[in-house]
């Protein structure tokens, strides 16, 4: 049922907000499932729930392990930042140095001096897992491996991860590098507000060389499990069989690591039977899609006299099924505003609540531009207003 409600006041009363694109969300904490409901092969694994970075399931979910290739989900993150915020572009050219080219392991055979643009680097990386791609990256980026590989620390920091810290780019063998599989689950939960990543990591097959090279991607979940759309696997003889990944159905984005596999595609398995459970428990409940008029504010001096309230994005819930049935909608916008509006500009909140408690806060936005009248047809309006004429 969704109601609405105008000016109510409420209580957060709660520690801490967290942000989730342009939403805040105030936690829930439910608690975990143990492996007496959900047993796994794998030595540590968690399933998160991407909107909220609610956790469903946990094993050993802080254990610091070697993550072999999965570390390139942060190297393919630091590279979607660093093109968002201009540094680099898709287009660049990147060569590969003779550092880059001495890479061992899963590669794609770079030869010093060689070069590619900086997309067919990065869909080495997320498809062909190319270790030497990783270095040439982190060279064009930062300067050197090392500058990146410090940047990457200082990034997890950023996240509040305390159970990160790598050695390389790539995921191979080193002392000192290891992850957990709670901080890799925020570290791909964190890569979802970055479509570039998504569409890298979803890539099945590709042409390189001009159809020379042929990369496949080593996520198989692309091919066995409906709705999976990244991220990254990973093995080593130390880390086993791990991978990251994220699956969407239904409205629903969930988001599965599992470390230390021990047998062979165990990884996939291990996966898929973590999300047949989360996906058994768990629906996402829209409650209003982005763009949906929830409200009209008033607009003083304007072309118009008011101006329609939209959400900015969609509002949604992730809840166990039959459990959502408790949840309704409060707006909060403001009494007026003066001209001019600009399509986009915050007029107020929707609010989710589920019982009496706040779960959910996304932005009321103006769905279309309001001019400024002119002084004279301000003064016109008046006069007619205080006449009576429409």
């Amino acid at each position: 049922m969704r109601r609405y409600r105008r000016g109510k006041k409420f209580a957060l009363g709660l520690a801490f907000v967290l942000l989730w694109g342009n939403l805040a969300l105030i936690p829930i904490t439910p608690t975990p499932v143990s492996g007496a409901e959900l047993e796994t092969e794998a030595v540590s694994a968690v399933l998160m729930d991407a909107a909220s970075g609610r956790i469903f399931y946990e094993k050993e979910a802080h254990k610091e392990m070697a993550p072999a290739s999965v570390t390139k989900v942060m190297t393919l993150l630091l590279a979607a930042e660093a093109i968002e915020s201009g540094r680099v572009a898709l287009t660049d050219q990147v060569t590969a140095s003779e550092k880059a080219a001495g890479m061992g392991g899963s590669q794609i055979y770079l030869e010093a001096g060689e070069s590619f643009s900086l997309e067919e680097m990065l869909i080495a990386i997320a498809v062909g897992s190319a270790n030497d791609a990783c270095v040439a990256v982190a060279e064009h980026i930062s300067g050197s491996l090392e500058a990146f590989v410090e940047a990457m620390n200082a990034r997890a920091q950023e996240l509040g991860l305390v159970n990160t810290h790598f050695m390389n780019n790539n995921g191979l063998p080193a002392e000192g590098h290891y992850t957990s599989a709670y901080d890799l689950a925020v570290i791909s939960r964190k890569t979802m507000e970055y479509p570039l990543i998504q569409t890298l990591t979803s890539i099945k097959e590709y042409d390189l060389r001009d159809g020379e090279f042929k990369l496949w991607n080593t996520n198989k979940l692309l091919w066995w499990y409906e709705g999976a759309d990244g991220l990254k696997t990973g093995w080593t003889t130390e880390a086993d069989y791990c991978l990251a990944s994220t699956v969407m159905r239904d409205g629903l984005r969930l988001i599965c690591v599992v470390m230390g596999v021990p047998q062979a595609r165990g990884h996939f398995s291990e996966s898929m039977k973590i999300y047949n459970y989360g996906f058994a428990q768990y629906a996402y409940k829209l409650l209003a899609p982005a763009q949906e008029k929830l409200g009209v504010v008033q607009v003083r001096k304007g072309a118009a006299r008011e101006v329609a309230a939209v959400t900015e994005i969609s509002l949604g819930i992730t809840t166990e099924k039959g459990k959502d049935k408790d949840y309704w909608l409060e707006t909060k916008l403001e009494p007026e505003v003066v001209a001019p509006v600009s399509p986009g500009q915050k007029l107020g909140e929707a609010i989710l609540y589920q019982g009496d408690a706040a779960q959910w806060t996304v932005n009321l936005v103006a769905q279309q531009p309001v001019a400024r009248l002119g002084f004279l047809r301000q003064i016109s309006r008046t006069v007619n207003e205080v006449l009576g004429i429409e």
